[in-house]
């Protein structure tokens, strides 16, 4: 989640007048302040969380490994001001996902239990997380329901299309093993599902990445 204020949500407009309050009462709780380095874990999938993280700018990377080995990353996002740790704050339950810095970071851990006071302190605070949460656990399912059901080129070709648009919530990665990860699957078959968008004329691979080279008809494949 975000202190910043999201543009969108119910409570929008409350959260605008409170913004201050928000950031105040967070930073109130901040016990410590370290840097992370690159790729070393903020949290760890399967461990307890213990505190949250605060990352005022910085790009970290978030995945899931599961049992067989299989990796899939929801992809890197550039902090502004991102609270981490903050669902299993509320739930208790171990963490779900591997969050690590890509770059170094500053971090700010916040103390669960000054936190868990300050809300019983301020429980009108509590209604910004679920605001912030909700709007994250919803852009996060429709990630994870796209990459489920739709076919490994139609998901490479949406996610092309909106890097072009910029509204993705989280952003690739520049090597080619893990932007397959990104999609759940091997380093061949996202190069097979890459050449098969470029057999099409919708893309051209470069040094540089993957460049548009006809936008109407990659847009049409993608709303089609």
């Amino acid at each position: 989640m975000q202190l910043q204020t999201l543009g969108k949500g119910r409570f929008e407009a409350q959260w605008s007048q409170d913004k201050q309050l928000i950031e105040q009462a967070i930073r109130d709780c901040i016990c410590t302040r370290r840097i992370f380095d690159e790729n070393e874990k903020l949290l760890t999938q399967g461990e307890h969380v213990d505190n949250l993280y605060l990352v005022d700018s910085g790009r970290v990377s978030m995945g899931v490994t599961a049992r067989n080995g299989k990796t899939f990353l929801l992809g890197t996002l550039e902090c502004e001001q991102q609270v981490f740790g903050e669902m299993e704050f509320f739930t208790g339950y171990r963490c779900q996902m591997d969050i690590m810095p890509i770059e170094p970071v500053e971090v700010a851990i916040i103390d669960a239990q000054k936190l868990q006071q300050c809300l019983l302190e301020q429980p009108r605070l509590s209604l910004y997380f679920a605001s912030a949460i909700a709007i994250d656990y919803q852009d996060t399912l429709e990630i994870l329901s796209r990459r489920l059901l739709y076919p490994i080129t139609y998901n490479v070709a949406y996610d092309i299309y909106h890097q072009y648009l910029n509204d993705l919530p989280v952003d690739g990665f520049q090597k080619n093993y893990l932007e397959a990860e990104r999609f759940a699957t091997s380093d061949r078959v996202y190069r097979r599902a890459v050449k098969e968008l470029e057999s099409k004329g919708y893309i051209a691979k470069e040094k540089k990445g993957l460049r548009i080279l006809d936008l109407n008809g990659l847009r049409s494949f993608v709303e089609s």
